[in-house]
């Protein structure tokens, strides 16, 4: 049975992960993996995440099966978060939501919720784009094709291109757009670029479908939110894959959503029963108990105060280390402009180098990063900011 399979190539950023924990150098700087890091270098378990457990496990008297759509306050609460309270898609039952197991479940769920739907369709992924998207939606049988999104050369979104490419789609076509923070470029749309796509999409019959993993961490939790919420009012249809790895650090909880948005309520009420089905098929029931931290921490007041907090201060560290890398790069004077650092988002942008001045750094300074030169602020901290700076300085020059 097995003797027809072939090797498969390990995953990049997997692959570098390996090599610095396998290198001896005490100055070895590794800014490839992509998580949160504190200025010690730690991932931490936030403080409302804590709470809410231990309450939880006190409470809790049973370890059997929750639902197959998942916990029901985790659901409500999300696209609450999502969408915000009044949003009018929400007001009138139009939204229809199943908890997944992470992000990447979210966006399995709605890959086979596509397939299913319209077989016809094609989803275009942005260039780049999170290289699982395309191994997830081609699983689901979907044909997938790109769209121009980031210009290297000028380390801006390429909206124009966008625009062009977008004005000859239509009802057959699924636009994957990344809600914020984009990963890996780390360049996002401005409200009037979401405004314009949403009356481009509303107008040719475009289905928008939003990767939202990052709310929170770009500016606030409602301007992060902004694009989903302007697609969905528009276009009266949406599907939404939402993740809590990254601004609650539940990463190896796998707590996501997969959220979809109808015309109508009855049909927000068939699509419910697909989505379940379709869980049901891939995991068959989620996992509860990083929903059932997410639930307590947002129908909480007390802990999404310090919730709120927590995250207030992991957005500043991301944002303030993109300023200051972007300072000490210019001070010392690095060939090129990198200023676009500290004008984009999240925690990941290209530095633009070439692969082999990456693997110079990763030779000769123990610096690692993705041979793309994508890189993640979050490995950043004050003692190693200047080593990382003069050795990329050093291979440029």
């Amino acid at each position: 049975m097995f003797e027809n399979l072939e090797l498969q190539p390990p995953d990049a950023i997997i692959g570098i992960m390996g090599m610095f924990r396998a290198d001896p150098a005490p100055t070895k700087v590794d800014l490839s993996v992509g998580v949160f890091q504190d200025e010690t270098g730690r991932t931490p378990i936030l403080e409302c995440v804590k709470r809410a457990e231990r309450r939880i496990i006190e409470a809790q008297d049973s370890k059997s099966y929750v639902a197959i759509a998942g916990n029901p306050g985790f659901n409500e609460a999300m696209e609450k978060l999502l969408f915000g309270a009044g949003h009018p898609a929400l007001a009138a039952g139009r939204m229809a939501s199943v908890q997944t197991p992470g992000g990447s479940g979210g966006l399995s769920v709605l890959g086979h919720l596509i397939a299913r739907a319209r077989p016809t369709a094609t989803v275009w992924l942005s260039q780049p784009s999170w290289p699982n998207h395309l191994p997830l939606l081609r699983l689901a049988g979907l044909e997938l094709a790109h769209y121009p999104y980031y210009d290297f050369d000028r380390h801006v979104v390429d909206f124009d291109g966008m625009v062009e490419t977008f004005s000859k789609l239509g009802p057959d076509d699924v636009v994957l757009l990344h809600g914020c923070c984009h990963n890996p470029c780390g360049g996002d749309l401005s409200r009037e670029q979401w405004d314009a796509l949403a009356d481009l999409f509303a107008a040719r019959g475009i289905v928008p479908f939003v990767d939202i993993a990052y709310q929170g961490l770009a500016e606030n939790l409602e301007d992060d939110a902004y694009g989903a919420r302007v697609m969905a009012e528009r276009t009266g249809e949406l599907l939404l894959a939402a993740s809590c790895s990254k601004n609650l650090g539940l990463y190896r909880e796998r707590v996501g959503l997969a959220t979809t948005v109808s015309r109508t309520a009855d049909g927000a009420a068939v699509t419910r029963t697909n989505l379940a089905q379709m869980g049901r098929g891939i995991y068959s029931m989620p996992p509860d108990h990083g929903a059932a931290i997410v639930s307590r921490i947002l129908n909480d007041d007390e802990l999404t105060a310090l919730w709120l907090d927590e995250l207030g201060g992991m957005r500043d560290r991301l944002n303030g280390l993109r300023r200051t890398f972007a300072d000490k790069l210019a001070e010392r004077g690095a060939p090129g402009d990198f200023s676009f650092i500290a004008r984009e988002r999240g925690m990941f942008s290209f530095l633009g180098l070439t692969r082999e001045q990456v693997i110079r750094l990763r030779e000769d300074f123990h610096v690692y990063m993705v041979e793309s030169s994508r890189i993640n602020f979050a490995g950043l901290n004050r003692s190693n900011m200047d080593y990382v700076a003069d050795s990329i300085i050093a291979v440029l020059q």
